[in-house]
């Protein structure tokens, strides 16, 4: 074995647990994120196969999590000449990574809220003009409508938070570190 392997793979393995350990922030198991270090680690895109000989772990599971990393934009199917097999890699870039997922998932709770809430004022606007409401019922309908403009000021706000991601216009307010390959820390 080359000297310092070892090590080399001690610090991998530590980063691919963690990785492990924390893929679950993006709703996937811990054995999407092992698979997820794995192909970080790997140079070269990987097979099925090559995963589950590397990992352990059955096939049918290993395409399960690619699929789940892949529908999170996290890996793509790579193309190798010669090579029939479906290939995957990392995606390089995990800022635009965590954008992709947080957007995804915002967007379709912004979508549902939004949804409701409009609704939910049309209905409330409609019954605070009956006149044959109790005085008591219109407060509380009074103040389920400041409760619910408060809930969609706060979706409307969102939304633009997710446009400021995706237009990148978030790195203006929290800049990407300049990346100097001759330093390590």
């Amino acid at each position: 074995m080359m000297e310092g392997k070892e090590t080399l793979d001690k610090a991998r393995e530590r980063i691919i647990e963690t990785i492990a350990q924390n893929i679950h922030l993006y709703g996937l198991t811990s054995s999407a994120g092992r698979q997820y270090g794995t192909l970080f680690f790997h140079d070269e895109p990987m097979t099925l196969d090559d995963m589950t000989e590397e990992l352990g772990m059955s096939k049918t599971s290993m395409s399960t999590s690619v699929r789940a990393l892949a529908d999170l934009k996290l890996v793509e199917r790579a193309w190798v000449r010669g090579v029939r097999k479906d290939l995957y890699q990392v995606k390089d870039d995990w800022y635009q990574s965590f954008i992709n997922l947080f957007s995804i998932k915002w967007r379709r709770s912004i979508s549902h809220h939004s949804v409701a809430v409009r609704k939910s004022l049309r209905e409330l606007e409609q019954l605070k003009k009956d006149p044959n409401i109790s005085e008591e019922l219109l407060e509380m309908v009074k103040s389920d409508i400041q409760k619910l403009k408060y809930v969609r000021d706060y979706f409307d706000w969102l939304e633009r938070f997710v446009d400021a991601l995706e237009d990148h216009d978030i790195f203006d307010l929290v800049p990407l570190k300049e990346h100097d390959d001759s330093e390590t820390e």
